[in-house]
């Protein structure tokens, strides 16, 4: 096959196509830059859980004096010392438990404090209404309903709660918005293999005079397939570039400069330039075989020469 022949009937069907070729790389550029966000989106929840779920606890609340007038559960008044001590050698003989850290009514108090300084209940409280509590380390947070079952509904004891609650809502959250861009990411992977063989029927079909010479003179089906679809592969291919610059620049503005989440948002572990390097090649490989294989296909049914 003369490579040379190939490379100008590529340039020449781009020419004829100029507009539906733009169409094409815009589709492309937008479906994969949606899918590598979805990919990273993907790491970034995987990432935060780990971080997250290494440093919340789960709470053994116990009984004050209040809540023995509210609380069904603690109608035999504030916890005891003994009851306390009980539950404490109780959870260090657990194995799945770590350590274990109390936090006093008048720590409890600080800690709201500094948290809602600014909340006018502030001023309303006294620390004698903040509940005492066991913070439990976990050495799997998996492990939470044995914590559940064995210390709630015991004498002085309030409430166990598992403070991975207040982060699912957030990974619920971002998982929600990551299949939301994966569907968008569908529409467009749609509209840009629809786009893909149109186009490639188009340039078929303004090269149907050409196509039926090289058929006379003995031309394989491959040699006169092989310019359609290296048209089609090469505008894949500038598309996923054009995507891999989106994500590059994508990251470098919203994390590291412009908005700056990295310095705004230190609580959070954003994914790193190794991770979204790793998703380039991939980016690249569909953006280059997706459209080669729909331009194959289309030419069995419309290359009819």
């Amino acid at each position: 096959m003369r490579a040379q022949f190939v490379l100008s009937e590529i340039g020449v069907g781009l020419r004829r196509n100029l507009t539906m070729t733009f169409a094409v790389i815009v589709s492309v550029a937008l479906s994969l830059a949606l899918f590598g966000g979805s990919l990273l989106m993907r790491d970034q929840v995987t990432t935060m859980k780990g971080y997250w779920y290494d440093k919340v606890n789960v709470a053994i609340f116990f009984c004050n004096k209040g809540d023995a007038e509210t609380d069904p559960k603690c109608t035999k008044g504030a916890v005891t010392s003994d009851q306390k001590d009980a539950v404490k050698a109780d959870l260090d003989d657990m194995p799945s438990v770590e350590n274990v850290i109390h936090e006093s009514s008048d720590e409890a108090y600080k800690h709201y404090k500094e948290q809602f300084g600014d909340s006018p209940l502030v001023n309303s409280l006294t620390p004698d209404q903040m509940q005492e509590s066991f913070r439990i380390k976990l050495k799997d947070p998996e492990k939470y309903q044995l914590i559940k079952s064995a210390f709630d509904g015991r004498d002085g004891v309030q409430a166990v709660e598992d403070q991975r609650k207040t982060v699912d809502n957030l990974f619920e959250l971002l998982n929600g918005m990551n299949y939301a861009a994966l569907a968008v990411m569908a529409l467009m992977l749609i509209v840009a293999m629809m786009l893909i063989v149109n186009t490639v029927r188009v340039s078929a079909f303004s090269r149907r005079r050409e196509t039926g010479i090289m058929r006379l003179v003995g031309a394989s089906s491959f040699y006169i397939q092989m310019p359609f679809i290296m048209e089609a592969a090469f505008a894949g291919l500038l598309g996923a570039g054009v995507a891999c610059v989106m994500l590059v620049v994508g990251r470098y503005f919203l994390i590291d400069h412009g908005l700056a989440l990295a310095d705004k948002l230190q609580l959070i572990q954003f994914v790193g330039w190794d991770q979204l390097i790793a998703k380039l090649p991939l980016v690249l490989a569909i953006g280059l075989l997706m459209p080669a294989l729909a331009a194959f296909f289309a030419l069995r049914k419309y290359l009819k020469v």
